[in-house]
């Protein structure tokens, strides 16, 4: 691996553990073994540098959260593979943490990339609610958007409650709650 990738890949490691104040360039050189001078000749500074980490980390969640709602099955038993997909619950969303951090949600270009991963999610979430509702999978009533940001909310709840009690406890719980919601509602 190029300098250049241990830099992203020790930048994403970095902003899911500390955020972008907490990182510092020389934190991310340490960790990928690269000298100033070679993240410099990369990137412009660590904005641009965490851009792409950013970038990169959306990227990543995206095709992961694809791959569970691509399982065969109903539109509910989609949703469950998303919601039941092995996660590390107590460091919580590499996307969703960073959304904390006010150093990135006052920088447009860093913020814009949560909101538009977070975005395609719920629309993809909401075209599955919506083709369970075509098969009469899913009851009518539900509103296929308003599901779907009820999705993503309870995962991303769900990992600052596992977080602040130190346990995956109540994150099983709130995606089990979800699930018995969806269900009762199919």
């Amino acid at each position: 691996m190029d300098a250049r990738e241990r830099l992203i890949e020790s930048a994403q490691d970095l902003l899911w553990e500390r955020g972008y104040t907490g990182t510092s360039p020389r934190a991310i050189q340490h960790r990928a073994d690269a000298g100033q001078g070679s993240m410099y000749h990369h990137f412009a500074g660590k904005h641009e540098l965490a851009r792409e980490a950013i970038a990169r980390t959306a990227d990543q969640l995206k095709a992961e959260a694809a791959a569970s709602l691509a399982t065969p099955g109903t539109a509910t038993e989609k949703i469950g593979a998303y919601l039941t997909r092995q996660r590390d619950v107590l460091r919580g969303c590499r996307v969703g943490r960073l959304a904390a951090d006010p150093d990135i949600i006052t920088a447009a270009d860093l913020r814009e990339q949560l909101a538009a991963t977070f975005a395609w999610l719920r629309e993809t979430l909401a075209r599955i609610v919506a083709s369970g509702q075509r098969a009469g999978q899913v009851s009518p009533r539900l509103d296929p958007h308003d599901t779907a940001a009820t999705i993503v909310a309870v995962v991303q709840g769900g990992y600052v409650l596992a977080r602040s009690a130190d346990s995956t406890e109540p994150f099983e719980q709130a995606v089990s709650g979800l699930l018995a919601l969806i269900m009762k509602e199919s």
